[in-house]
């Protein structure tokens, strides 16, 4: 089994909102194999609880404004690790230190990476 068209389309929505907010070394897996009920997981890295939250909020604002459903939503109130979990993709959101500790690439390293196109940004004059 592999990742839906929905959840790839969702990575894109997701992965743009990330982009946009600043998020830094974007991952996406797809987990779809060993999780049932669950295709991809986004990993993005904020570098300050700040902008962990600001990401976090753009990626939910845009995804719902996609028309998609938050099922559950973890960590807001910290922002050190903020999970959004909108069904067939679950995106977690990483203070740099959480994901060096936490390590969700190594844990899940025999799961295929999907590819993620970030759009074009406007050179700065």
């Amino acid at each position: 089994m592999s990742a839906t068209q929905q959840s790839l389309d969702m990575l894109r929505v997701a992965s743009a909102a990330a982009d946009a907010k600043g998020g830094e070394d974007l991952v996406a897996l797809d987990v779809s194999e060993p999780l049932p009920l669950v295709d991809i997981f986004l990993i993005v890295t904020g570098r300050s609880e700040r902008n962990v939250a600001a990401i976090a909020d753009e990626i939910e604002d845009q995804l719902l404004e996609a028309g998609h459903k938050r099922l559950r939503r973890e960590g807001r109130k910290e922002s050190r690790w903020v999970l959004l979990d909108f069904g067939d993709l679950v995106a977690h959101v990483f203070h740099e230190e959480e994901r060096m500790y936490y390590g969700l690439e190594r844990l899940w390293k025999d799961c295929p990476i999907v590819p993620i196109e970030l759009p074009e940004r406007a050179p700065a004059e």
